[in-house]
């Protein structure tokens, strides 16, 4: 629902004179969502919707379709040739110096990119600088109520313990001197979500020696890995309360099936696991001075961990994402790898920070997420792994 109140808060928190939201057959699902018309018919002419940091909303619509925002509050102008839809804009914006759109410089963040150039370049053209609405968006998009902050915490204790499920679903076979492939596991997880009322996206990844070395490697039946006893296993897996506007728990282990790990597993996991706790404090201290944190420092903190260590080569993506309904949320992620993230860290929205070092032998990845609650304390879920877990210790093997 469209909150234009809330809306005007975050303009003028930011320093906005206003937001200019456009869309164009369903192009700005972004401006769709905060709108409130996601779900409702996509039209087949060009629309905006001005909301000033103080004033009442403007509308500009086609006549074909001129009640595409009726129920939004507003004054309306209706435009048909396009003349009238560039002196429209112009009208919209008026007065203005700093204005929002979904935009981001040097396609610096595709996630928040829905408006094409030439609408860009329609809005300068009347003198109005032109800002990204990153952080506008993730008020609207990426903040948890605290009903989704509990259920987060509910599907956290059964994605933890689907961990203890699959290790010792691997313990087992192995003390009975057989093996267990990938996709076996895979489906003894994804029973484990449907016993206790999960859904997620999609199966989570189980990953046998160089197959870890993979950070995006799926398992398939016919083709995937056997786990036997001294081989590393890495697993990734994420799943939401099966509910309306559950949120996501995305979590990454690894094990060694043996009681004792070699040392070359355990070298590894204790550098990835310092960048992981950087991170984590980097976020933890700039919340404890009251600073604003752009999500690019947060990885650059996890990075230099493990550059210091000599494996920079080998952390090949960022450090985290956001996480909301869908895995892969509409957040601040924490990356200057891919992207120079500038967006904030902000508060009632949650992340994971997952840094890796993969080579061709085998790949280790410690993952967790953090929630940013409305006072400002950090949250850690998932559960701090502090060692490659020896799968078969627990089972005397």
């Amino acid at each position: 629902m469209f909150d234009l109140s809330a809306v005007r808060r975050s303009l003028a928190e930011f320093g906005l004179d206003g937001w200019l939201l456009y869309d164009f057959r369903g192009s700005n699902v972004l401006a769709r969502r905060v709108l409130g018309l996601e779900g409702r018919p996509v039209g087949s002419r060009r629309f905006f919707y001005f909301i000033p940091t103080t004033g009442e909303p403007r509308k500009l619509v086609h006549r074909i379709e001129a009640g595409a925002l009726d129920e939004l509050p507003g004054e309306k102008t209706v435009y048909l040739p396009w003349q009238q839809l560039e002196s429209g804009v112009a009208a919209l914006i008026r007065g203005c110096r700093r204005v929002a759109m979904e935009y981001s410089p040097r396609v610096s963040n595709p996630y928040v990119s829905r408006v094409d150039a030439g609408v860009i370049e329609l809005v300068r053209s009347t003198g109005v600088e032109v800002v990204s609405s990153g952080d506008l968006v993730q008020q609207f998009e990426a903040t948890w109520d605290d009903g989704q902050w509990a259920m987060h915490r509910e599907a956290d204790g059964f994605t933890r313990s689907a961990f203890a499920l699959a290790f010792g679903l691997i313990a087992d076979r192995v003390h009975a001197g057989g093996t267990i492939r990938e996709t076996e596991v895979q489906s003894a997880i994804m029973d484990h979500f449907h016993r206790n009322g999960l859904t997620t996206y999609s199966p989570p990844i189980v990953a046998v020696g160089p197959h870890s070395g993979d950070p995006h490697y799926e398992p398939v039946a016919g083709k995937d890995g056997v786990i036997g006893r001294d081989d590393f296993v890495l697993i990734d897996l994420w799943a939401k309360m099966d509910r309306p506007r559950s949120v996501y728990s995305d979590l990454t282990k690894v094990g060694y099936v043996g009681e004792t790990v070699p040392s070359k597993y355990q070298e590894i996991f204790a550098v990835v696991a310092a960048a992981r706790d950087a991170a984590i404090a980097c976020v933890k201290q700039a919340y404890a001075a009251g600073r604003p944190l752009p999500g690019w420092e947060v990885d650059a903190a996890c990075r230099a961990v493990i550059d210091r260590a000599g494996h920079g080569d080998h952390f090949i993506h960022r450090t985290g994402h956001n996480i909301g309904q869908e895995v892969h949320g509409n957040g601040a992620h924490m990356d200057n790898l891919e992207t120079h993230e500038e967006r904030l860290v902000l508060r009632r929205t949650c992340f994971s920070i997952e840094p890796g070092i993969y080579t061709e032998e085998f790949g280790v990845r410690s993952e967790v997420n953090v929630f940013v609650d409305g006072e400002g304390t950090v949250h850690v879920t998932g559960g701090l792994q502090s060692e490659v877990q020896p799968i078969l210790r627990a089972r005397g093997s």
